[in-house]
């Protein structure tokens, strides 16, 4: 079943399947007994399907998933952390626990789903609703389980080969970069390559008793550049109508903005002369072709999995797994960035009379010293794109004995430890400090010297021109340039012991009821700390560490009672129910989680389940303790340029004086800044979550499955900050003295940007308890295979509708529904409809397979076009809606020989283009002036893969 809502009739023969020691294990419970079967609505991918997407990152093939909404992957460059990550349900990827084999995969704030071997994935199972009261804090919207084979008798061998080529050839995209001046994409790039090898081998040890798994794995991808892109090849930006498109870029441009402080914009002249002229948009520079469409990434992954029954009581069992992925993000070459506040002495001798008047007045050809920013970025050698080198290396041990201590009564002990290790070195950026020596320069002999050098507090400055385009010397740029270096080391630490009884071993089984009632009862400890450390240089450029550490420890229960079975219109009727109290070392109150199932197959063709789950998400460490400080965010300040798009009155509300009106410069680059950072004061969310729906297995229509579920998830208290653009948008529309004091402008000129925390003009956005969140929808899955004399043939079909998907920003302030809106606030697309469906054919003889997959994106709409006050800002004609998408991938294999296959196929059929998005309506994970997690950016993907097995 490649990925299909879960039937009961496949749960559990799946279930057995996998089992090689006799362990059940089922998804959302803790109970192990006979004939259990899930109550929660679940949606599983098998492996089958991981094969035919071609997939070698796990978190991509989550991805196309309705009920998931992108994260951090491969496609995000600037501000890249390299992970992988997936968001269920759309409330936060914080809020979904992963978990591999029923046990945590790692800290949740270190999450990273490149350590999952792909190819040793058995299944995942996406279960909706809150699971607290099952696996603990974490597990809001639901839990994702990976699978992972571990019973391998053999050899087993993958390898696969792909890349994109993508067809250059919109007319309109082509023109628009044509006529700004800059370079089209290339007419059919052939990029993105990507290698993928396993191996895994496996044995069984003394008939039976015990197996031992190992794998090994290499990955290596090549990067996309957004210039082989027509998407991508510029930054898009609206034109002044918002009805057409304009190749924009940063204002931090490659002959130089100056902006003195006390007034005034200029910019160099374009042929190299020491000359200002007022500056304008078309100085711009297009940042956009050397950006990173996808990452490069290199992955190594090993790991083990043993189990060995030493007597029916004591089955000794562990697993190991290793990860060291390093991959880079890459954007345009480092700049004087406006926001830092620069010092120019008036007798600087590399400033020509001209600007030395404009900047000093008076003062021109004096000591004296004026303060400005500057937007100057060096591009000719040895200038090179900034470049972050992200590695994380992974270490998971899990250990622990289980058995049957009598008839019916088991028992599980286990321990987890995991450790993540995280090293970040950012090469090619400017550092401001030295810059600003570098600016420094007096007349010493008739030789620019450095006033550093003369008072001997940095011998190595070298005087930087900045006053002419391609001005800097290579010495003065070697100087400039400093890397920076973070690391951090993430651990975790659970302890779990459980005793499950089955009452069908002591008759405590009701009248009318084939099974007996069983019962889990177990402790957890669990004990997560995260050190996080800067080098010097960092910590000057405003790089916080961060230290903290937390424990929990939690009782926790789950009981089943079979009420009727095998009886005429009750098939099945049973209730489970489970609780877990948990106290955590950060706070003083004891914390309930509960749930609540109930199942009625009133025949075996059809099965009605209900479920209610009170759950709760502990703030993570990074939540409570990271530093505040300055940060990126993308959107403009509405109160900016010659030509404010709000009023005088409006601005006010921000902070702006009469004076700085219409004089306040953009954001540039659209990038404004937030102050963000954590809050030791938090207290966890509270989820109550509501699932019900039905599983369809007709007799008379043998073959198909079907199912529909209906989730209803709300949160409260959540944990966030208030987004940047709600507060722009809330002042601005209603005036809210809340939103309003979130704003702290730079009062020398206003600026809602800055280089660091003592000088930038930002907007307040620190982690806080908030309001609410809340989603609510329809599953609906179906599988069907019947049998002909050509061969098999089976229909997969997984869809979901959104009824709505509400913030309550602050409680009593009002609430905003982003179903069907992108944008904004509302950030990545949530279309109302969503579906993949999959048809495969299998020949008569088994031998080969051809499929054919259809994953449909519903429309959207701006959310700045609606009349919601929490949403509604400048009205777009350009972009007002994003249309539906479709996508066609193809797939077929073939069985060469006994124990060796061949498969090939591509995704994204047709090479269609991504949806061209103003660069200021992108939101997180937006990259390349569109959301390349959502929607596919490489143009057609071609792989080709090998396997053996013997």
């Amino acid at each position: 079943m490649p990925a299909s809502a879960q039937t009961e009739a496949t749960t559990q023969a799946t279930q057995a399947g996998e089992a090689g020691d006799d362990q059940i294990v089922v998804t959302g419970s803790r109970l192990q007994v006979p004939g259990m079967e899930s109550n929660s609505p679940i949606t599983t991918v098998g492996a089958e399907e991981i094969r035919l997407q071609g997939a070698t990152n796990v978190e991509n093939v989550l991805n196309r998933l309705p009920q998931i909404t992108p994260d951090s992957n491969e496609n995000v460059s600037n501000g890249a952390d390299g992970t992988a990550r997936v968001n269920l349900r759309n409330l936060g990827s914080n809020r979904n626990l992963v978990l591999v084999n029923g046990q945590r995969l790692l800290p949740i704030q270190a999450t990273d789903l490149n350590l999952i071997p792909s190819a040793l994935v058995q299944r995942v199972d996406v279960v909706t609703g809150g699971a607290s009261a099952v696996y603990g804090s974490d597990a809001v919207s639901g839990v994702i389980n990976f699978i992972l084979r571990d019973d391998l008798s053999g050899v087993r061998a993958d390898v696969q080969y792909g890349f994109a080529n993508h067809r250059n050839d919109n007319a309109d995209r082509r023109a628009l970069v044509r006529s700004s001046g800059f370079n089209t994409a290339l007419p059919s790039p052939v990029d993105g390559q990507r290698l993928d090898a396993n191996i895994a081998f496996g044995a069984n040890l003394e008939d039976g008793k015990g197996n031992v798994t190992a794998y090994f794995g290499y990955r290596n991808v090549k990067p996309i550049l957004q210039y082989n892109r027509d998407v991508s090849a510029c930054a898009l930006d609206p034109n002044d109508a918002l009805d057409g498109f304009v190749c924009g870029g940063s204002s931090n441009n490659e002959y130089g903005r100056f902006s003195p402080l006390s007034g005034g914009s200029y910019n160099n002249t374009r042929d190299g002369s020491k000359t200002w002229v007022p500056y304008d948009s078309s100085f711009r520079y297009n940042y956009a072709p050397l950006n990173y469409f996808q990452r490069n990434d290199t992955r190594y992954t090993a790991g083990a999995f043993a189990h060995y029954e030493v007597t029916p009581a004591a089955d000794v069992y562990g697993s190991f797994m290793f990860m060291d992925d390093r991959t880079n993000s890459q954007v345009a070459p480092s700049a004087l960035f406006q926001g830092y506040t620069y010092n120019i002495n008036c007798n600087n001798p590399l400033l020509s009379a001209q600007q030395g008047n404009l900047l000093c007045g008076a003062d021109y050809g004096t000591a004296a010293q004026k303060d400005v920013y500057i937007g100057y970025r060096p591009v000719a050698a040895p200038a090179q794109p900034r470049r972050d080198d992200l590695r994380h290396t992974d270490y998971r041990f899990t250990g622990g004995v289980r058995g049957e201590i009598a008839p019916g009564i088991r028992y599980d002990a286990n321990a987890l430890f995991s450790t993540v290790l995280f090293n970040e070195t950012y090469s090619n950026d400017i550092d401001p400090a030295k810059a600003n020596k570098a600016l420094k320069v007096v007349n010493v002999n008739g030789v620019p010297t450095c006033l550093s050098v003369i008072d001997k507090s940095d011998t190595a400055c070298v005087p930087l021109n900045v006053f002419q385009y391609r001005g800097p010397s290579a010495e003065a740029l070697n100087y400039i340039y400093a890397p920076t270096s973070t690391r951090g080391i993430d651990k975790e630490t659970v302890l779990n012991a459980a005793v499950t009884v089955d009452g069908s071993a002591f008759g405590a089984t009701l009248p009318w009821a084939e099974h007996g009632i069983s019962a889990v009862v177990g402790v957890e400890r669990r004990h997560e700390s995260l050190e996080f450390k800067a080098d010097a240089l960092a910590l000057a450029k405003g790089t916080k560490e961060i230290a903290g550490s937390f424990n929990v420890s939690e009782l926790f229960t789950e009981v089943r009672v079979p009420l009727v079975e095998g009886k005429r219109f009750f098939e099945e009727l049973s209730l489970t129910g489970g609780y877990r109290l948990s106290k955590y070392s950060n706070n003083d109150d004891y914390i309930s989680t509960y749930k609540g199932e109930l199942a009625w197959a009133p025949s075996r063709d059809l099965r009605l389940r209900a479920g209610y789950n009170r759950a709760i998400r502990a703030p993570n460490i990074s939540e409570l303790f990271s530093a505040q400080q300055p940060g990126n965010v993308t959107t403009q300040d509405p109160c900016a340029g010659a030509r404010p798009q709000a009023t005088l009155a409006q601005c006010q509300r921000t902070g702006v004086t009469a004076a700085q009106y219409g004089n306040i410069i953009e954001c540039p680059s659209e990038q404004c800044t937030g102050f963000f950072g954590g809050n030791p004061a938090l207290k966890p969310e509270e989820a109550d979550t509501y699932t019900a729906g039905l599983v369809l297995t007709p007799r008379f229509l043998r073959g198909l499955s079907m199912s529909v579920d209906y989730f209803h998830i709300k949160v409260k208290d959540y944990i966030s900050s208030i987004p940047v653009t709600l507060a722009i948008s809330q002042c601005i529309s209603s005036g809210d003295p809340f939103f309003c004091s979130l704003f702290n402008r730079n009062p020398r000129n206003g600026v809602l940007f800055g280089g660091d925390a003592n000088t930038a003009g930002y907007i307040l956005s620190t982690t806080q308890n908030t309001g609410s969140l809340k989603t609510s929808g329809l599953d609906i899955g179906l599988n069907y295979t019947q049998r002909t004399g050509i061969g098999r043939f089976n229909l997969d079909f997984v869809g979901t509708w959104l009824h709505d998907l509400i913030t309550e920003p602050l409680p009593g302030l009002g609430s905003y529904d982003c179903k069907g809106l992108f944008g904004g606030t509302c950030g990545q697309p949530s279309p109302e409809w969503r579906h993949q469906a999959r048809l495969t054919w299998t020949t008569a003889d088994g031998i080969g397979t051809f499929s054919v997959n259809w994953r449909y994106i519903g429309g959207t709409a701006l959310s700045l076009n609606t009349s919601d006050p929490f949403l509604t800002g400048s009205t777009y004609k350009l972009n007002a809606k994003l249309p539906a998408y479709n996508y066609f991938d193809l797939t077929t294999s073939v069985k060469i020989t006994e124990g060796l296959d061949f498969r090939a196929g591509v995704n994204n059929l047709f090479d269609k283009d991504p949806p061209a998005i103003a660069q200021g309506l992108l939101a997180s994970f937006g990259n390349g002036n569109t959301y390349p997690g959502f929607y596919d950016v490489a143009g057609r993907s071609f792989f080709f893969g090998l396997t053996a097995a013997f």
